[in-house]
């Protein structure tokens, strides 16, 4: 279904999660919101693509923030969705669950409890990941005879090899979040009742760098994942002498010769 942009979105509820943009903070929530389990329908992926989308383009939101209301950032997909699904729809899966690797802009997620199935495929594309100590990840499709269909897979073997890959796919094993920091999958693990402050805090330092440097870096390191070394570095000198030429270098520069905060404006 076609979403409105986010300043209709605002504080309203979408299938199975609300948005929320506070402007002074500069960043749009999106927020899952359906139970203690917090299931995620088949329905719901569309919306969460087309959202992610809007938040992209708002000029109010410089970092996206995805969390959960609940004990559980999300214990995966709605089971019976699969079988009621036509296979144009299931083939479109990976592709709403990659929305926030697809965003200029950085997206934190905020995990705590159970992060299954499409639940962890979704964090997984996001840039950081930020883990309670409640939290425990985990791609159960093996024990519904699938494996996972929307990148969890992929993801994880780019992240951590694949070994530990297989350890957790094909036995359907469950890690903490502290195992998935020290893997290398989680940014950082935080005390349950600090998830929301180091949240808060992430969002605010990631706001003080220059919009065009981010959007720069993500994309770059995104582009750069699966490239021979020595073209990788090529392209990284090709980025650095794009941004010489901007506003934010030379405003960057000149605040730290004079010792201020530097204003940056994204141009």
């Amino acid at each position: 279904m076609p979403i409105a942009p986010t300043e209709d979105l605002n504080g309203r509820s979408c299938d199975g999660f609300t948005v929320a943009v506070d402007a002074g903070q500069q960043r749009g929530d999106i927020i899952l919101d359906r139970g203690d389990m917090n299931t995620i329908s088949m329905g719901q992926r569309d919306e969460l693509r087309a959202v992610f989308e809007n938040l992209d383009r708002d000029e109010r939101v410089r970092v996206i923030v995805l969390r959960a209301l609940g004990p559980n950032f999300s214990s995966g997909g709605f089971i019976r969705g699969f079988l009621e699904a036509s296979p144009e729809h299931v083939s479109k899966l990976a592709g709403n669950v990659s929305a926030p690797a697809r965003c200029e802009k950085p997206v934190i997620a905020a995990n705590r409890g159970y992060c299954f199935g499409v639940g962890f495929e979704i964090s997984l594309a996001c840039d950081f990941r930020i883990a309670s100590e409640t939290v425990r990840y985990a791609l159960p499709e093996q024990r519904l005879g699938q494996v996972p269909g929307s990148g969890g897979s992929a993801r994880l073997q780019k992240m951590i090899g694949i070994t530990r890959t297989k350890d957790i796919v094909m036995r359907s094993r469950r890690i903490t979040g502290r195992q998935a920091c020290d893997w290398g999958i989680a940014t950082e693990v935080v005390p349950d009742d600090a998830l929301e402050q180091a949240t808060d805090r992430l969002v605010a330092e990631l706001c003080e760098f220059s919009p065009l440097a981010q959007r720069t870096a993500k994309r770059l390191l995104n582009e750069t994942e699966d490239m021979l070394l020595s073209t990788a570095v090529e392209l990284e000198g090709h980025c650095y002498s794009r941004l010489r030429q901007s506003h934010d270098f030379r405003e960057g520069v000149e605040a730290f010769h004079e010792k201020r905060k530097p204003a940056f404006k994204g141009t």
